[in-house]
């Protein structure tokens, strides 16, 4: 008896194989993506601290800041605010 495919033949198999590695390309492509994305949107939301800053001069102004917002949010009063930033003023 004579077979008779109809079909692509190889041809077919080869197509499929390189859609399917196409595919899986494109979603592992996409998911380090997402993933690359969703990480630097987390480290764009917490900045640190500047690298070339040897002596921690940075920590105070950021302390200074922290107790300038916790001031203008009504958290502690002037005496108070006037009070912590001697103190970390005087302690640098």
């Amino acid at each position: 008896m004579m077979w008779y495919d109809g079909g692509w033949g190889w041809g077919g198999w080869m197509v499929m194989t390189v859609v399917m590695v196409l595919f899986w390309a494109v979603l592992i492509v996409g998911l380090i993506a997402l993933v690359r994305y969703l990480n630097g949107a987390r480290h764009h939301q917490q900045p640190g601290p500047p690298a070339s800053s040897a002596d921690g001069g940075w920590q105070a102004g950021r302390a200074e800041n922290l107790l300038a917002e916790r001031f203008a949010r009504g958290e502690i009063d002037e005496d108070e605010y006037q009070r912590r930033l001697a103190f970390l003023r005087e302690h640098r």
